[in-house]
């Protein structure tokens, strides 16, 4: 029977197949970047008399415990924040970035509008 060879431009041509295993028995041959590329890729190199494990290997039995276990649960989001929340943080945001250009009375009233227009939209 002839042999099979393999270099490292069939095994990444087999990665990319899908192949996620390869019989090496006395009739295939590997080069030694082919089976380095074959470690690295995570391609098993099986030998005909290889037997299974008797037991499938169980993960969630793990001696080290979760994170996620062991964590308390940490709420999904802030609670909304209230109108006059938000009215104080939109108006530092914008006094920030414009300072005194504009009169304190005039962006208040627009922030209210904007809230209260968002409000009505929401509802």
């Amino acid at each position: 029977m002839p042999k099979t060879f393999y270099t490292e431009r069939d095994i990444e041509d087999l990665f990319r197949q899908g192949v996620t295993a390869l019989e090496v028995d006395d009739d295939v041959v590997l080069t030694d970047l082919a089976r380095e590329r074959a470690r690295r890729l995570g391609i098993e190199l099986r030998q005909p008399h290889d037997k299974p494990p008797a037991a499938p290997e169980r993960p969630y039995i793990a001696k080290i415990p979760s994170p996620s276990a062991s964590e308390a649960a940490k709420p999904a989001s802030p609670p909304p924040a209230t109108q006059a929340e938000l009215h104080a943080r939109v108006r530092q945001a914008v006094l920030a970035r414009v300072g005194n250009a504009v009169d304190p009375k005039l962006l208040d009233a627009i922030i209210h509008r904007v809230l209260q227009n968002i409000k009505t939209r929401q509802v």
